[in-house]
């Protein structure tokens, strides 16, 4: 009879977790903060200002952007991107991961000048994760390319857990420490650790997580606080800049500005 009732409390108390978890996404949905109708063809691209313009600014740029996935998965996840230019380039190079041309029988690393490194993503207006210049950008165009050739899953997409887009971007950080990148607990697939490791460093190179499949983990660092991930959705608080971590909504307060390795904001 006790460890019946034990039994019985173990799984209410872990309804009440999952429900506390789905919280979050169930209220973007609810509001409507998503782009949960529509049609993906008529979304727009169109660049939002937060790039400086690649034929006046000569200097090298390395930029990390995110922003809501498109239909009702953006009240869970965002897509990541890197965008950078080399010193004296005319235009931006935009490395991400499209699951749907994994879908078509290719790769789904995009290596593309195409579309303008600050484009919305089917009509989401992307939010700037880091922005480094000078030889702070120097230094992470100096190990790009290898880091993004190393990236083991160059042939396999899944939206969830991963390998996805976050999966990706959060390989550039490990593989860059200069790029000492904190990803957004709604990057969905960012603890999807490569070659089934189950400890790593965090992408920001400041802390360690763990993780089963990127289905449960934590993560604690200097400038990633602490993570707890359920099923992909993460919670937890952030240390530098207090914050709470939240399911599908992210950061509470959001940060003001993207903070680069020099620190100005």
């Amino acid at each position: 009879m006790a460890m019946h009732t034990r039994t019985r409390r173990t799984a209410r108390a872990m309804a009440l977790l999952l429900a506390l978890f789905a919280a979050g996404p169930a209220l973007l949905l609810a509001l409507g903060s998503t782009s949960a109708r529509g049609d993906w063809r008529n979304a727009t691209h169109r660049p939002v200002g937060l790039a400086p313009d690649a034929a006046a600014h000569r200097d090298p740029v390395v930029q990390v952007y995110a922003a809501r996935t498109y239909g009702w998965r953006g009240a869970f996840a965002v897509h990541t991107w890197l965008a950078a230019k080399p010193r004296d380039a005319d235009r931006y190079t935009r490395y991400e991961v499209i699951g749907w041309y994994a879908r078509a029988g290719r790769s789904p690393v995009s290596v593309s000048d195409y579309r303008a490194p600050d484009a919305e993503w089917f009509g989401a207006p992307p939010e700037l994760l880091r922005d480094l210049r000078g030889a702070e950008a120097d230094a992470v165009l100096a190990k790009l390319e290898s880091a993004v050739s190393s990236y083991p899953y160059a042939g396999e997409y899944t939206a969830w857990p991963g390998p996805n887009s976050n999966t990706f971007v959060a390989h550039l950080g490990r593989e860059i420490p200069e790029l000492r990148l904190t990803l957004p607990p709604t990057a969905i697939g960012k603890d999807f650790l490569p070659n089934n490791a189950i400890v790593a460093r965090t992408p920001s190179g400041t802390g360690y997580q763990v993780s089963l499949g990127g289905l449960l983990g934590i993560s604690a660092g200097g400038d990633d606080g602490f993570e707890l991930n359920v099923l992909g959705l993460v919670t937890g608080f952030d240390f530098n800049a207090p914050a709470l971590k939240l399911p599908g909504i992210g950061r509470v307060p959001a940060l003001a500005a993207p903070v680069g390795p020099s620190g100005v904001r």
